[in-house]
């Protein structure tokens, strides 16, 4: 598998990026990290930049990031606002993990609101689905289908013991 060479390839499998746990907030509109590429004070975003980002990128597609190298002596992330503000977060001498935990406190959705937000997903989704929690309860209620073999039975020549024991009628 070509995808599966260079530095750390376990970053491009799908079930790496679903992993992730951030999912930013939906006012925000750009989320920006400024790092340098040397120094040991930015070796903890580097990291994250390194292992959590691509997640970042995956489980966030409407939101813009920016990565900003060798501008700033101390690391930051700025997060921008749909309605104009701007929200410095200071990640000097932070591990990766203690910057994700902080990220997943200030700007991350809630635990509570991904569940929602998961089950409204799930049954919105595919105006297809039917049964328990879809907006349709039976397929028999969506016009062109045959109504249910509890109500209406169905036509001798659908039912299998006339089809194949060809049972006279």
């Amino acid at each position: 598998m070509p995808f599966m060479v260079g530095v750390e390839p376990i970053r491009r499998t799908v079930k790496y990026l679903e992993a992730g746990k951030l999912v930013l907030k939906k006012t925000i509109q750009v989320f920006s990290i400024n790092y340098n590429t040397h120094g040991a004070n930015h070796t903890g975003i580097r990291g994250f930049i390194f292992w959590h980002l691509p997640q970042i990128l995956y489980k966030n597609p409407e939101v813009q990031v920016v990565t900003i190298k060798n501008r700033t002596p101390t690391p930051f992330i700025q997060c921008y606002y749909a309605s104009g503000d701007k929200l410095l977060i200071d990640v000097d001498m932070r591990s990766k993990d203690e910057i994700l935990e902080h990220l997943l406190k200030v700007v991350g959705k809630s635990k509570e609101a991904l569940r929602k937000e998961a089950i409204a997903q799930g049954t919105k989704d595919n105006p297809a689905n039917f049964g328990y929690g879809c907006e349709k309860s039976c397929i028999c209620t969506i016009p062109g289908q045959l109504p249910c073999p509890g109500m209406v039975p169905l036509p001798n020549h659908m039912r299998g013991k006339y089809m194949y024991n060809k049972v006279q009628q």
